[in-house]
């Protein structure tokens, strides 16, 4: 499955086109991704194996909102349903791709840790908040562990971009699909550059008023992974009988 390249002004057209999905169902959209956040933040209730449980199947739940994004691009209802559609959908190879996110965001985290001597920083402020040096090395130390956790994290996360999409309506085995959205991510750069800038310009608007913006911000950027899908695979055709199954 290979990935078209697109002008560099369509990522902040993928925006627009989540925006316009998220129009066309506005509260059924802020009550999915209400109830998402909420189950991220209970997640965290569980010491260690609740953010790894919801790492693990976060691709599964979000597999589930993009079939509701392609029922509503379809015409359909958009439903509550959808968030665990994904359970019906390649939930197999959803959760290979969540292990292959997990282990990799722990392997980002190990990094940054072993880089910056664990917390060392904090140490610093505690035990010699006025030693301006060794709060300098800190500081340096902090964001090259930054740094190289990034240029580690954004390849994984164009591996994971739209490898969901790829099996739930492709029925793409998991290597495929992360190997395509990857290739779709290095031939679009550009105009994912785009769509991240505008991205950050939108959630610091957003943040501005109690980030009370985020309750929209949140969903249409949600749309908007899909948009960007149909963007760069437009002839992807509708899933299989049977794959859109939802949970009655």
């Amino acid at each position: 499955m290979k990935a078209r390249m697109v002008e560099a002004g369509n990522g902040w057209q993928w925006i627009v086109s989540g925006f316009g999905l998220f129009r066309k169902a506005p509260l059924l959209w802020i009550a999915l991704t209400i109830v998402l956040v909420i189950i991220w933040m209970v997640s965290f209730a569980i010491p260690l194996l609740g953010p790894l449980l919801f790492n693990l199947l976060s691709p599964v739940l979000f597999a589930g909102l993009m079939l509701g994004c392609r029922a509503v691009d379809k015409g359909e209802e958009l439903e509550f349903a959808h968030l665990l559609a994904g359970f019906h959908n390649n939930s197999v190879s959803l959760v290979t791709i969540g292990g292959v996110y997990l282990v990799g965001t722990i392997v980002v985290v190990g990094i940054i840790f072993v880089t910056t001597g664990g917390s060392m920083l904090p140490t610093v402020m505690q035990k010699a908040p006025g030693d301006l040096q060794m709060m300098a090395d800190a500081l340096r130390s902090l964001a090259l562990a930054l740094t190289i956790g990034l240029a580690i994290y954004v390849p994984l996360l164009m591996l994971i971009w739209f490898a969901p999409l790829l099996v739930v309506f492709e029925n793409l085995k998991p290597v495929d699909a992360m190997k395509a959205s990857f290739n779709a991510c290095v031939v679009n750069w550009l105009p994912f550059l785009i769509y991240g800038l505008a991205i950050l310009v939108l959630w610091f608007i957003a943040s501005i008023p109690l980030f009370l913006g985020l309750i929209v911000l949140l969903p249409v950027l949600i749309c908007s992974v899909y948009a960007s899908y149909t963007d760069m695979f437009p002839a992807s055709p509708a899933p299989a009988a049977g794959g859109n199954r939802l949970l009655k």
